[in-house]
């Protein structure tokens, strides 16, 4: 049996924590020690897409490894600068699917609200590494026009607040909106995706633990973990202070090459997902974004091993393994009895 303890970080905890983190190739090369013949290639590939990793996520990656499965889902490597074939800024089209500053409507009943576009953490991987943020943000107007659009789209009863990571914003950025989404009859719940609970688990303060306590609307909230390492005693205290807050969890994962694309390591994530109360959800294929083409994995090899996940853990253990393409109604469920 597990016997876990309420955490009790205060909000200058977790700020703290985002804002002490390592921006530059340079700081990164010597925290980690890594090799000095990398260190070239990093300094170039970070021009695309800038470090930003927390000392709590840092402080996990293991010291001179360069193949560690939780820094190379960080650090910027030569791959990034080069072309891909169909890998594009904008792989989703949600340009195309932005009818409102801030709004993304892709699903009939789902919208999604890009409440920030800042991250405790740059994934190299990242969907939205290209993304114009400076077009999308939520001030006060554009948050009344959001609930305009909700009131005029009744087909509309779910809300998902994404980024960017949601939780980069304040708790009382947090309850402005919850009050606005519950104040709109027909939307049902509310779904945060948020990698900051992996990485910096002290978001997980009294205040917003009261916020969706207090919500009126049912709250699910949505981890990303891609590795067994990511998850800690921290992450466990945090997501034992959401269930005591009434909140669904679940996580969902990018299937990456040379960092999850192993049985081992996904049967492992989905137990320690458990562990801590978190039942795994989906499993993406990785979305064609311009500069991530070296973390791809073939559906085929990925329906191997989801044919050897199912062989070692139960059903509700065993995330669905999906593609998210341009203009369908739903993301697709890849077929795992592809011959």
């Amino acid at each position: 049996m597990i016997t876990r303890t309420a955490p009790s970080w205060q909000t200058e905890d977790w700020q703290n924590a985002l804002s002490s983190t390592i921006r530059t190739p340079e700081a990164l090369w010597q925290a980690l020690q890594l090799p000095a013949e990398q260190l070239a290639e990093i300094v170039a590939a970070h021009g695309s897409f800038p470090v930003r990793v927390p000392l709590t996520y840092l402080n996990k990656i293991k010291r001179g490894d360069p193949l560690d499965p939780l820094l190379l889902q960080i650090l910027p490597r030569g791959e990034e600068l080069q072309l891909a074939a169909g890998f594009v800024a904008d792989p989703l089209e949600e340009q195309n699917v932005n009818p409102v500053a801030g709004l993304l409507h892709k699903y009939r009943s789902r919208v999604l609200l890009v409440l920030s576009g800042a991250c405790a953490i740059n994934c190299r991987y990242c969907f939205r590494r290209h993304f114009p943020y400076q077009d999308n943000g939520l001030g006060q107007h554009q948050l009344e026009q959001i609930k305009a659009y909700l009131q005029l789209n009744p087909d509309v009863n779910e809300v998902i607040l994404s980024g960017g990571d949601p939780l980069a914003v304040s708790n009382s950025r947090l309850a402005d909106v919850f009050a606005m989404l519950s104040s709109v009859p027909h939307i049902r719940r509310i779904r945060i995706h948020t990698r900051l609970p992996v990485v910096i688990p002290q978001r997980i303060d009294a205040g917003l633990t009261r916020i969706l306590n207090e919500s009126p609307l049912p709250v699910v909230l949505v981890t990303h973990s891609n590795h067994p390492r990511e998850l800690d005693q921290d992450f466990d205290r945090a997501m034992d202070a959401l269930k005591r807050s009434g909140v669904t969890l679940l996580n969902q994962s990018v299937m990456l090459r040379d960092v999850n694309d192993s049985v081992a390591v996904l049967e492992a994530l989905s137990e320690r997902l458990f562990s801590a109360g978190v039942l795994p959800y989906y499993l993406h294929l990785l979305d064609s974004v311009a500069g991530a083409h070296h973390f791809g994995v073939a559906e085929e090899e990925a329906v191997k091993l989801m044919h050897g996940l199912q062989g070692r853990l139960p059903g509700f253990l065993l995330p669905r393994l999906v593609r998210e393409e341009p203009g369908k109604s739903s993301k697709t469920l890849i077929d795992l009895n592809l011959s």
